[in-house]
């Protein structure tokens, strides 16, 4: 092959930017790149970044954190207003974890710990190529995953809804954790599932895990499996949930009712990159992305106690609020149809003008979910597939009527009065016995006794 060949051939490979001030690293990250087939541009300096940054393109960017001219978030800010389509990774220094969590908050794809450890490196950077490219990844609004909040969770054309889609779309292209807020039926889990689907992850795993739904005693050998002999029952090797997740992400669901102690664990594995098998002698590094979700204000379980701030700030790197139906109400016509059509493909019944008008003035403490359970049972009330305003069953809810909101209350004070309320007549049919309390609300022990403390049930209880 003649040489202007080589050369074509080489200036045809993606191409990385490589920073850092020792030889020997980038000498390392040469020829790494080298092996996978990728042609390497090095800079010891933020200065020199800059320069070659001017002159070409790349595919990706690795900056060492401490460089002598300045740090490496001076490029990865850099990077993210002016080469928006240049992903940027960071090594940090082993233990830093703080100055990880800065560049992902800056708007890094991921970072590396030195020393490096070579398999990390390359799914890194397979995962940085594989990338799409800004604003092609996937429309979130066009999504049509199945789901307990139905298909058209992120259909609507309000500003709320159209910022999630964009958020999303921003998300797809981190590997930084997210954290996802927003009221129970909100569509957090389809937030999870968008975010997975539209990026380079989305070949691999996504795995759905309900804290508040493993008994406390199990929660070590779920999320990261156990040896044979580890325990009586344990008759075979079992991974858990992060190597289940391994290579996509891991969704942990009201994360608020982990116990503290799972929560250090839950840290560790998160910062180290790494899990120990219940009965192991032996960590296995783990490539898992984390997204996770609660009902609840994360920053007051931080406050009351009953989180810990190192964890919560490990995985509220990035935030995604999902809005209540109530901040989006222009969007329930939209919500509706799109909810009917797939409940009734073959062919959808037909809501009279008066049940349109309630549904919107309707103030949907449940979200979409419960918009969805309300459809379900018109549907099925309704006779000749027309949805009357009755069939709705909202004539008696103080939401609806005369226009007047909550008879004056503020929507907290009137969800947390609903609240109070179904949890009173829940313990009095059950004598007060907490644990069938919260079966019989259909939720789980530590929940119901978090909202008992939140709303001062004990002392009406007592």
């Amino acid at each position: 092959m003649s040489t202007d060949k080589i050369d074509r051939k080489r200036e045809e490979r993606p191409r990385v930017l490589v920073v850092d001030d020792e030889e020997d690293i980038r000498e390392l990250l040469d020829l790494t790149l080298a092996r996978m087939g990728l042609s390497a541009d090095c800079a010891g300096t933020v200065a020199e970044a800059k320069q070659m940054l001017k002159k070409g393109r790349y595919s990706l960017c690795l900056t060492d954190m401490r460089l002598p001219d300045g740090e490496g978030l001076e490029i990865v800010r850099l990077i993210c207003a002016d080469y928006g389509e240049t992903p940027v990774a960071v090594i940090t220094a082993f233990g830093s974890t703080d100055n990880a969590v800065a560049a992902l908050k800056s708007g890094a794809f991921d970072y590396l710990a030195k020393p490096v450890a070579l398999n990390q490196l390359r799914t890194l950077i397979k995962s940085a190529i594989n990338l799409p490219q800004a604003g092609t990844t996937c429309d979130a609004s066009k999504d049509k995953l199945a789901g307990s909040n139905g298909a058209g969770q992120l259909t609507g054309n309000s500003p709320a809804i159209a910022a999630v889609r964009e958020m999303i779309d921003k998300l797809a292209r981190s590997q930084a954790p997210v954290y996802i807020s927003g009221e129970s039926g909100s569509g957090k889990e389809l937030a999870a599932r968008l975010i997975h689907r539209c990026s380079p992850r989305r070949t691999a795993p996504f795995i759905p895990v309900n804290c508040g739904a493993i008994p406390e005693n199990l929660m070590e050998s779920e999320f990261f499996g156990y040896r044979k002999g580890a325990f009586t029952g344990a008759e075979s090797d079992r991974d858990g949930f992060f190597q289940a997740a391994n290579g996509g992400i891991l969704f942990l669901d009201e994360v608020a009712d982990l116990p503290l102690t799972m929560q250090v664990k839950l840290l560790r594995a998160i910062q180290e990159k790494k899990v120990r098998k219940v009965g192991s002698a032996v960590e296995e590094p783990v490539d898992v992305r984390i997204v996770s979700a609660t009902h609840r204000l994360l920053k007051d379980c931080v406050d009351a106690g009953t989180f810990r701030s190192d964890l919560y700030y490990r995985l509220n790197v990035i935030e995604l609020k999902m809005p209540t139906l109530r901040e989006r109400q222009e969007d329930i016509p939209i919500l509706v149809e799109s909810l009917l059509s797939r409940m009734y493909p073959d062919k959808r019944p037909e809501l009279t003008e008066e049940a349109m008008r309630a549904l919107c003035r309707y103030a949907y403490p449940g979200n979409v979910r419960e918009l969805e359970n309300i459809l379900e049972r018109a549907t099925a009330l309704c006779r000749d597939g027309r949805v009357e305003l009755d069939d709705l069953q909202l004539a008696n809810d103080p939401a609806i009527g005369n226009g007047e909101s909550f008879s004056g209350e503020t929507l907290d004070d009137y969800l947390n009065r609903v609240e109070k309320q179904s949890i009173l007549e829940a313990l009095a049919k059950t004598g007060f016995n907490r644990t069938a309390a919260a079966r019989l609300l259909g939720v789980t022990f530590r929940s119901l006794r978090y909202r008992i403390e939140r709303l001062g049930i004990e002392e009406d209880a007592g």
